[in-house]
């Protein structure tokens, strides 16, 4: 990278910044634009460096939701020959604000539920996965869109660690420090006049810990039933399904009644329909839009009689005479609204209710083209400034 790695984060010109929201750290944090990608950039010791970036690696393996570790720069030297401290690169998440910047808004209390429904999952999966974070915090988590829902992905691994299992006390005490720093952050912004007047911090904070136990008493319990009673597990497995995860397996253990038997499923990371649909197409998107496109996938296989052996023949026409027309209709002008695949399922929503008023199907390309002019045309870009090395990001919440 030529950045001027001679001189302190801090004193870094402002031709190679591009200023971004971002939450509170305890370390410099800078963003900068490099070859149309931006990176932050973080000033932080070398042993902490060499954690952080391990730590995000291993996390990657794991299809945890997090930012991509690009590498360390060490042995940097200021031109007065001063010892500077390595820095940690990573790749910037487009189309992601940190959860400290969407709290700063005039955020409505039903859009903040729904946050919080995002970051309890992604708590959750980072101790299924054995990861504890022990630093959660809104300035830690960022926000995208997923096919009209919120997923969360962790920003900052330096204090973490990464166990093939978590106790419950390890769980326990990572929620814990959840609440603490939420709690603190909204204060902070509460006093700064930054909070929406009907979000209560305590509450909003507590709401994580309410969330996280159902979610994962729903995740670890058992269903005992006669064996008669199949759709129980089918109800099971549609609920976790509908929390964002799905079920890998089940073990199944008879009761000593002879007449029942314990069934546990065996919980995965949600992820099987982004790669699915990454195998299929080459399209790497969240995991609900990743759902939603193979929905509108097989949806077209089946219109046109294609078999099911046959799914890579009929991906490969669906992307070039569904998908990417669809995407097509979306002038340069707008294109840092959404991201394509956030946009090709709100032109798929849009559909239906064209369909719906009108009492048939519409089709593809001018319900695009109504979603355009009628709905993306009014929406605020949320895709990172890539054009200007400088100038404040608009942070707004326009659900």
């Amino acid at each position: 990278m030529f950045l001027p790695w001679e001189t302190p984060l801090d004193s870094w010109p402002e031709q190679h910044l591009v200023h971004l929201p971002r939450g509170i750290s305890r370390h410099v944090v800078r963003f900068t634009r490099l070859n149309n990608r931006i990176y932050a950039v973080k000033e932080v010791g070398t042993y902490l460096a060499e954690h952080e970036y391990q730590l995000l690696r291993r996390l990657e393996k794991l299809d945890v939701p997090c930012v991509h570790p690009v590498g360390i720069v060490t042995g940097r030297v200021s031109v007065t020959g001063e010892e500077l401290e390595p820095a940690l690169v990573t790749e910037h998440l487009q189309f992601s604000l940190p959860y400290r910047a969407l709290f700063s808004t005039t955020l409505r209390p039903n859009t903040a539920n729904r946050l919080l429904d995002a970051l309890t999952a992604l708590l959750v999966r980072l101790h299924l996965s054995g990861f504890a974070w022990k630093d959660c915090s809104l300035s830690n988590t960022l926000f995208r869109r997923d096919a009209g829902a919120f997923a969360a992905h962790l920003v900052d691994a330096e204090t973490g660690e990464l166990h093939d299992e978590l106790s419950t006390g390890q769980r326990e005490n990572d929620v814990e420090v959840a609440f603490l720093n939420i709690y603190g952050e909204l204060l902070d912004l509460q006093a700064g006049g930054l909070l929406h007047e009907g979000i209560d911090p305590e509450h909003t904070a507590d709401a994580v810990l309410r969330r996280y136990h159902r979610l994962w008493a729903e995740l670890s319990s058992a269903v005992v039933i006669d064996r008669t009673e199949r759709y129980k597990v089918e109800e099971k497995v549609r609920t976790l399904n509908e929390l964002g995860f799905d079920v890998g397996e089940f073990q199944v253990v008879a009761e000593p009644d002879g007449s029942h038997v314990r069934v546990q499923p065996k919980v995965v990371d949600a992820g099987h329909h982004s790669r699915r649909l990454l195998r299929l197409t080459g399209l790497d998107v969240q995991e609900n839009q990743a759902r939603r496109l193979l929905n509108d996938l097989d949806t077209y296989r089946a219109s046109l009689g294609i078999a099911t052996e046959d799914e890579q023949i009929a991906a490969h026409r669906w992307v070039t005479e569904v998908f990417e027309p669809v995407v097509r209709q979306v002038p340069k002008a707008l294109r840092g609204k959404l991201e394509p695949a956030e946009i090709f399922h709100e032109v798929l929503e849009h559909r239906w209710f064209l369909s719906e008023a009108a009492g048939k199907d519409v089709g593809s390309l001018p319900a695009a083209r109504s979603y355009v002019s009628e709905v993306l045309a009014h929406k605020p870009d949320e895709q990172a400034v890539l054009g200007e090395a400088t100038g404040a990001l608009p942070v707004r919440a326009d659900d």
